[in-house]
């Protein structure tokens, strides 16, 4: 489990030769997706460069077989969506996944980085509750004076203690519909109180950037929305000469791969970010070329860097160009492919994984970072940033 899940996930998708395709980062049902694509097609040349084998696959599920089901299960009055679900339940595909069309609606709206919530993010305690770990400004949960590191105690009278973090986000979100109310139980120290939040359609900005004390610049990434990697290398590009850069990933909850490959052009003078593979067939993402390969870079990350966060992640580690610090990454990077069901429903389906430059598999195992901290990360990134000439 992450550091921190996000009630503003996403689960970036992307179209290849007419595939879709998804890097699943997590399995959560309520939380939000992205949907995009994919950078481009390889080129005649890229396409004959040679590429990693790929990582074990999990369990594939014959779609056909799978219409077939849920068409069998409406034709006896029962519901096509659930007889899916306990299709791919059964199937071992660990990431498998069937939404009704209202849910996909939903997941295809945060492309744009909206969501509809109450604007908390969600992680495991050291003690093993549930706690708030980041809110949204201006949002529902803000306003009514919920902070970092409060306690879930109970969603609409329901006790979470025994809940993965993964439910508690689902009650939270509820229906996704802006208006209705949810209650939660909190605690704060020794005080507990009940407060009753109204869900809203919130937007997240999904890149900040300010200038340190020291010079360097932080670019913080929540999350790779449609146009997040071109915020990115403007960002680098408005950057004062001989400043570095401490790109912000931890709690990354992922995106659209095409974004994070845009990210990674800030940086890099075009090349391999990643391979990865459909049903066996290789592929690859490539960064543009012209990025700004001589700044001092370190790239912070934790257990919530997810997906598109990772790719990124490996893909500046493995070609020697960022320093990366904190903790090991969240060790996602499923491919799915989506695929209508006769009720109008989307089972999401794996099909293969993605892995870094180096063929290093992500899903299962994450990215160890270059220099492994616990408390105080960011102060020593910014102390390894500093020694790479960063500050200015």
């Amino acid at each position: 489990m992450p550091a921190g899940l996000d009630l503003f996930s996403f689960r970036p998708r992307g179209t290849v030769r007419g595939a879709v395709l998804t890097l699943v980062f997590t399995g959560v049902l309520a939380t939000a997706a992205a949907t995009g694509s994919l950078p481009r097609q390889e080129s005649a040349e890229a396409a004959q460069r040679p590429v990693p084998s790929p990582a074990p696959s999990d369990a594939t599920v014959d779609s056909a077989a799978l219409s077939r089901a849920a068409a069998a299960a409406m034709a006896d009055g029962k519901s096509g969506k659930k007889a899916a679900e306990e299709f791919v339940s059964r199937s071992g595909d660990r990431w498998g996944a069937v939404y009704d069309k209202k849910e996909y609606a939903e997941f295809e709206q945060a492309l744009d980085g909206s969501y509809t919530g109450v604007g908390l993010s969600a992680g495991r305690s050291g003690t093993g509750g549930v706690r708030v770990t980041r809110v949204h400004a201006g949002g529902p949960a803000d306003r009514a004076g919920i902070r970092t590191g409060d306690a879930l105690v109970a969603v609409d009278g329901h006790p979470v203690d025994g809940l993965s973090v993964s439910e508690v986000v689902s009650s939270l979100r509820g229906d996704g519909v802006p208006g209705s109310t949810v209650v939660l139980r909190v605690e704060r120290g020794r005080a507990a109180w009940t407060q009753t939040l109204r869900r809203a359609r919130l937007t997240m900005d999904p890149v900040t950037v300010r200038r340190l004390d020291d010079g360097a610049v932080l670019i913080r990434v929540a999350a790779f929305t449609k146009g997040a990697g071109a915020r990115v290398r403007e960002a680098v590009r408005a950057a004062p000469a001989g400043a570095g850069v401490l790109l912000d990933l931890r709690g990354n909850s992922g995106g659209l791969v095409e974004e994070a490959a845009v990210a990674a052009s800030a940086f890099l003078d075009g090349g391999l970010v990643a391979t990865y593979d459909v049903r066996g067939e290789e592929r690859a993402v490539y960064a543009e070329g012209g990025g700004d390969t001589g700044r001092p870079l370190v790239a912070l990350v934790d257990g919530g860097t997810m997906s598109a966060a990772e790719l990124l992640t490996g893909a500046l580690q493995d070609r020697g160009r960022a320093v990366t610090v904190g903790s090991r990454t969240f060790g996602k990077g499923s491919v799915q492919m989506p695929s209508a069901l006769p009720d109008g429903s989307v089972a999401e389906l794996t099909v293969g994984h993605y892995r870094t430059p180096a063929g290093h598999a992500v899903d299962g195992r994450g990215i160890t970072p270059d220099l492994s901290v616990g408390e105080r990360a960011e102060e020593r990134a910014r102390t390894v940033l500093s020694g790479l000439g960063g500050a200015s």
